[in-house]
């Protein structure tokens, strides 16, 4: 259907960026939100640190397309850079929540960029179960009978590995919107979780069960630094599901570790997991995946994962380097993996076993050069690209284009060194062409 976004344009300097069908994905848009407004939660007061529990603060852990100009964007477990308390990793009472955001591009033929994006908060929507959850000393406020809300709280559990889903704690990082339009799955970091979560009502509907002896912890503690050293398999602290995709019919969450599992390297290793997880029946397989960059030699924790179709995704790569971090972005790169023959890794532990079955990857875009040639610095990159989504195509000069979604998380810091640090999103266009082969399958929505 028509929209404005299919608008065709027709400029000189466009034909320059787009003219071979073989050019790499281009950077058509960019926009923000500050991140010192307030959201639509409803909520009112403060955290312990002292923040407005209805802070809009940082929203791109995650991104999702929900169809047309309609994405979910999802902060992660709530301020705890400024410090207040070690004990609890600084940490508050945060309620978990997910953002529904307008991303209206619009025709910008006088440039520097061909559109103008303009990101537009439409609704907060809280995070909760039906059943009641195992709380610390901080349990929400805003609590009921029958509703019970999560909290990114580190001191919220009880008894149990960090797979029991009635841990309170949550530390949302991945987010997709299933094809019924009903549904948002997220993953978490301290489970690792994946919740299925109603769209509507924010009320968690499902739990997926991942295996215990493969991805849990038993030693739980408030903070990071005491989990870590305290176990000796299991995801690693501060580093579980960071990535969250489905594939285009809807039939596959593929989740994403951060770093490699405790007994497959730990952080900072190269044999991270892929995990798929068949949506009507719970099944879970498991892939390797090499976060290892030749180029660099050096291997790279992964933030995001996105189906090109059911059996290639796209990864994103990073350091924490750039704005936010008072350095230079040095690494942001998004690589193509294909798992159709890939080998299934759940009876392999540790990095030899799993890195000599890893399938291989090829680069699909380095999204730090990409950004320094629309003549954006290093040191203005987001030292987070956390989230990443394909949208609507577009028609340029009479050529489709399908589009790609870049978020940052900003750690919920307004401004860092009296610099500006706001949400930000970056667009790109790309070509079939551009995917080496690959057949792009985009998302169909029936809206709710």
């Amino acid at each position: 259907m028509p929209s404005i976004c299919r608008t065709c344009l027709s400029t000189l300097a466009l034909a320059a960026l787009l003219a071979s069908a073989q050019a790499a994905p281009t950077l058509i848009a960019r926009g923000s939100l500050p991140g010192d407004a307030a959201d639509l939660s409803g909520l009112s007061g403060t955290l312990e640190n002292g923040a407005p529990a209805n802070l809009l603060g940082g929203l791109g852990s995650a991104l999702a397309w929900a169809g047309g100009s309609t994405f979910i964007a999802l902060p992660d477990r709530g301020p705890n850079a400024s410090a207040w308390n070690t004990t609890v990793d600084n940490t508050t009472s945060w309620v978990p929540r997910f953002h529904t955001l307008s991303m209206a591009l619009s025709p910008n033929p006088a440039g520097p960029l061909p559109f103008t994006l303009t990101p537009t908060l439409t609704g907060t929507t809280l995070l909760w179960s039906r059943d009641a959850l195992h709380y610390g000393p901080a349990v929400p406020a805003i609590n009921t009978a029958r509703r019970h809300f999560f909290s990114g709280r580190s001191d919220n559990f009880g008894p149990g590995d960090s797979l029991d889903p009635l841990h309170a704690r949550l530390d949302p990082e991945g987010l997709r919107v299933s094809r019924n339009g009903k549904t948002v799955y997220i993953s978490d970091e301290y489970g690792a979780y994946v919740y299925a979560f109603d769209r509507a009502s924010g009320k968690r509907q499902r739990a997926f069960a991942l295996p215990s002896a493969t991805f849990a912890v038993n030693t739980l503690a408030a903070t990071g630094a005491a989990e870590i050293s305290g176990n000796t398999t299991g995801r690693v602290a501060n580093k579980g599901m960071e990535g969250l995709a489905i594939t285009p019919d809807g039939k596959h969450l593929i989740g994403f570790m951060q770093s490699p599992l405790l007994q497959d390297g730990g952080d900072g290793g190269r044999a991270n997991r892929i995990v798929r997880i068949e949506i009507a029946t719970g099944v879970v397989e498991q892939f390797a995946y090499d976060n290892f960059i030749p180029a660099m030699n050096k291997a790279y924790n992964s933030s995001e994962i996105l189906a090109i179709n059911s059996h290639e995704f796209l990864v994103l790569e990073r350091d924490g380097k750039g704005l936010g971090d008072g350095t230079l972005a040095v690494v942001k790169q998004l690589w193509k993996v294909d798992l159709s023959g890939a080998t299934e890794v759940s009876g392999l532990s540790g990095a030899a076993a799993l890195l000599a079955v890893a399938p291989t990857k090829t680069l699909f875009l380095d999204l730090r050069a990409a950004l320094n040639a629309a003549g954006i610095a290093d040191a203005d990159i987001p030292a987070k690209l956390e989230g990443a989504a394909f949208g609507e195509d577009v028609v340029i000069d009479g050529v489709t284009k399908h589009t790609l979604y870049l978020a940052n998380d900003n750690d919920f810091l307004a401004s860092v060194g009296g610099k500006d640090n706001p949400n930000q999103f970056f667009v790109f266009a790309f070509d079939d062409a551009d995917l080496g082969g690959s057949v792009y399958e985009p998302q169909r929505f029936k809206q709710p």
